[in-house]
């Protein structure tokens, strides 16, 4: 393995260089990119390592635009890259978690395809359940039929069993006597839990996410983990006695963060064991091959739970206090897996607009990056260690995840290698600025394709979402859509964003829409004052907490002529109950009746909407729980009230995240128009039916 070792202190430190696409596409690209290109953007992801370390196999997601879905098959190409084979073909579905058998005879995957068996989609046959592929031929046969479909499993070492993660289904009204009537009104929805609703799940009743062992032999799957609680993340010893989980038990686990690493021996009836007793969240146990030790993520004290970067911790299985390894890092840790001789510890680490695999020694040491190199930054989505090395999912400025050898650096896929030699992207480079108490804020800039030194460009700042993300060096089809538009496009990285440490996250708890504003603001007068932005051509835009960030800015001043706000909020009373983040609600700011005065400052955009002019366009899915659609309707009914130019675009049986192929053109067309229309770049406008 090739590793780049440096001191904890300039671990994955990032110059603001610009990224070189002359590596990754041709030099004389056809074209710009457009909102049809983001159905030919192909999905490359959900990795598995076969036993012996010869393939790789993988999910490949694509658009069928005629139909209107998104769908995934399986692939698999060899640890060379020289051979690669489409393992299913199923246009209707989505298959996913490819597992290989530890035996190496099977691959058994996820996937909703009921085979014709039924029409009913309450029927087990039509949800996410395991299916099994014999490598030594014949077609893919349904092996579970669990109510609630599986969400989640993992191979026993002896390849006899799995261990599955299934949700409680719906309630079964069961069969009709003769004194029912005959109407199929639904039945109410009873309510009673303190935190009652997700994104996407709905309103959550009495159903939790439990573990099952199945057999494969016989076909039962026994219930491990009853009880009023969600047990997720398993994984097995070497021996294939015991599985370690996660799990709040702690009190009403609806009003906590504290999730504990648990273990439990693998047969129905067994008693837990709390391995873990950090007040915080613990999560992703990964025993060692030994079995002795387990390492797992370690989460901030409560307070911060939110925000601060998860630690890499290793415990061994019969308790004890933890190791914790990267506790100097003060940086995002994830993905934790043991190298195959259990002196190693890999994981993924967000740095300043990056994202690599790093290396630390399993009893403690100094860390060590090994891919991406420095030279061309990027970001790393997924990992897994093979016999033969680590294989990589890794995006790229101008280039889709593909997967990559981390030992060389050489792709094993080239799925968006068409599409990337096709068009003319946009540069893409570091940006810094300077925020007005001296904190430094890392952007990301992209210019359009054509720039020329010393014009200032329309721009647009585009903000992530989260807080606790980060826009790195990846492909962004959004930036990219736009600024094929002639936009300059920046992403600022502002306090609350990762990749900066603790402090940095943290700097934005429970005063929401201050410092944020602050470091947009500084980057956009940076640009301005480089002479890269024009200050009368400024616009705003994002999804989500970017979304509110929005919100929030055109509140604050008039700089901005033009903004889309995408799954927003602004006001914070209207916002408790109504969607899934109550635990984040009283725990920051309050409950309402006893901290008015937090919820007042922070919501006003709102309350203090007649300070807007600039004209915005409010985008929501009209199911969405995580940030409902009653906010986007307030600021939009506020600002239509006040004759400040808006729409509001509401997406039918849409969550917080776009599911539709023709919704997600659609949202990216919508943005251009509107940025067109007030940004005075009429050549950039798409003709819209209303």
């Amino acid at each position: 393995m090739k590793a780049i070792t440096t001191s904890a202190l300039t671990l994955l430190a990032i110059t603001a260089s610009t990224f070189s696409a002359s590596s990754l596409a041709q030099d004389e690209a056809s074209r710009l990119f457009t909102p049809e290109d983001v159905h030919s953007i192909v999905d490359v992801g959900d990795i598995a390592v076969s036993p012996d370390g010869e393939w790789v196999a993988y999910s490949v997601g694509t658009t069928d635009v005629d139909e209107d879905t998104y769908s995934s098959d399986l692939h698999m190409v060899s640890w060379d890259g020289e051979t690669r084979l489409q393992l299913t073909h199923t246009a209707e579905s989505g298959e996913g978690h490819p597992r290989f058998s530890p035996d190496g005879r099977y691959l058994a995957f996820i996937a909703a395809r009921n085979d014709g068996a039924s029409e009913d989609e309450d029927d087990p046959a039509a949800k996410s359940q395991v299916w099994l592929l014999n490598r030594s031929g014949g077609e893919a046969s349904r092996l579970t039929e669990l109510p609630g479909g599986v969400s989640g499993f993992e191979w026993s070492p002896d390849s006899t069993r799995l261990v599955l993660v299934s949700r409680d289904p719906e309630d079964d009204p069961g069969e009709a006597d003769e004194d029912t009537p005959s109407h199929d009104t639904p039945e109410p929805i009873v309510i009673d839990r303190f935190r009652f609703k997700q994104d996407r799940i709905g309103y959550l009743g009495d159903r939790y996410r439990r573990l099952y062992v199945f057999d494969l032999a016989s076909k039962e799957a026994e219930l491990l983990t009853p009880g009023a609680f969600d047990s997720t993340q398993p994984a097995w010893s070497a021996d294939g006695e015991r599985i370690a989980f996660v799990s709040k038990r702690e009190g009403d686990p609806d009003r906590h963060q504290n999730t504990d690493i648990w273990i439990i021996d693998a047969a129905a009836g067994s008693t837990p064991m709390q391995l873990t007793t950090w007040q915080g969240p613990d999560s992703n146990p990964v025993f060692s091959p030994d079995g002795r030790r387990i390492a797992y993520l370690q989460g901030g004290p409560p307070k911060y739970s939110g925000y601060d970067p998860d630690t890499l911790a290793v415990i061994p299985v019969g308790g004890g206090e933890p190791e914790l390894l990267t506790e100097s890092l003060d940086r995002a840790v994830s993905s934790p897996r043991w190298s195959r001789n259990g002196r190693t510890i890999y994981f993924l680490v967000a740095d300043d607009r990056v994202r690599s695999i790093a290396e630390v020694p399993a009893r403690g040491g100094r860390v060590a990056k090994i891919f991406p190199s420095t030279s061309l930054p990027g970001v790393v989505r997924a990992f897994e260690v093979g016999r033969k090395g680590i294989v990589t999912q890794t995006t790229f400025a101008q280039r889709p995840p593909e997967l990559y050898r981390a030992d060389d650096g050489e792709p094993l896929t080239n799925h968006n290698g068409a599409l990337v030699a096709e068009i003319d992207w946009a540069s893409v480079e570091g940006f810094d600025a300077v925020s007005s108490d001296g904190v430094r804020v890392g952007s990301i800039l992209l210019k359009p394709p054509g720039y020329i030194e010393g014009r200032a460009y329309p721009t647009i700042a585009y903000i992530h979402g989260g807080p606790v993300s980060q826009d790195g060096f990846e492909f962004d089809y959004m930036s990219q859509a736009l600024a094929a538009q002639g936009y300059v496009v920046v992403n600022p990285n502002y306090r609350g964003s990762n990749g900066r440490g603790r402090e940095f996250t943290r700097a934005i708890y429970a005063d929401w829409g201050n410092l944020e504003i602050e470091d947009i603001h500084a980057v956009v007068d940076k640009l301005v004052e480089d002479g890269l932005a024009d200050p009368e051509r400024l616009g705003i835009g994002g999804w989500s907490y970017g979304g509110i960030n929005t919100n929030f800015a055109v509140a604050s001043d008039t700089r901005f002529s033009a903004a889309v706000s995408g799954a927003s909020a602004s006001n914070y009373i209207a916002g408790y109950g109504t969607d899934q983040y109550i635990w984040q609600y009283e725990s920051e700011l309050g409950r309402p009746w006893e901290s008015p005065d937090n919820y007042l400052r922070m919501s006003y955009p709102f309350l203090q909407a007649d300070r807007i002019e600039t004209p915005t366009l409010f985008m929501c899915g009209e199911l969405d729980f995580n940030v409902p659609l009653i906010n986007s309707e307030q600021m939009y009914q506020a600002l239509r009230s006040l004759d400040v130019p808006t729409q509001l675009v509401i997406y039918p049986g849409q969550y917080h995240g776009l599911d539709k192929p023709s919704y997600v053109q659609d949202r990216l067309e919508r943005m251009i128009d509107w940025y067109a229309r007030y940004l005075g770049n009429e050549s950039a406008r798409i003709t819209q039916n209303n």
